[in-house]
């Protein structure tokens, strides 16, 4: 059994990698997990798990929810595809995907938040999209 918030992270990036509108703005390969800045862009990169254990439902099952963060960076047009990439996956995650080991309860994107990079001389944008799940499972 893998974590919650790693099992969410795999579960979203397989998503988002088959999804024609997504894969129209970024190459399958550049989206993944991780933790740093990104060299090839535009990307998506599903970091920052936070787990908060809410207690055990029935049959001896635990019950969290789960927070990921999904960073989207993009170049080419600044703030233009890095939102248009924001919006390609508001669509692709309409409905919660697949998660191996997991039941989903509750499955919502709260919030999306716009950065640019503040070096003049780069284009950059960065967003990040929380995603939120209650989740359950027996181990």
């Amino acid at each position: 059994m893998i974590e919650p918030t790693l099992a969410l992270q795999v579960a979203i990036g397989n998503a988002l990698a088959v999804n024609p509108a997504v894969t129209a703005l970024v190459e399958p390969i550049n989206i993944r997990g991780g933790s740093m800045r990104p060299d090839d862009l535009p990307c998506i990169i599903a970091s920052g798990g936070q787990t908060i254990f809410l207690g055990n439902a029935s049959s001896s099952q635990y019950v969290a929810r789960v927070f990921v963060d999904l960073h989207i960076w993009a170049v080419e047009d600044g703030a233009d595809t890095a939102k248009a990439i924001g919006f390609a996956i508001m669509n692709a995650l309409k409905d919660a995907p697949a998660v191996s080991g997991f039941s989903i309860d509750e499955f919502s994107l709260p919030s999306v938040r716009w950065m640019r990079d503040p070096d003049p001389a780069t284009s950059y944008t960065h967003g990040v999209m929380t995603v939120e799940t209650v989740v359950r499972w027996s181990v």
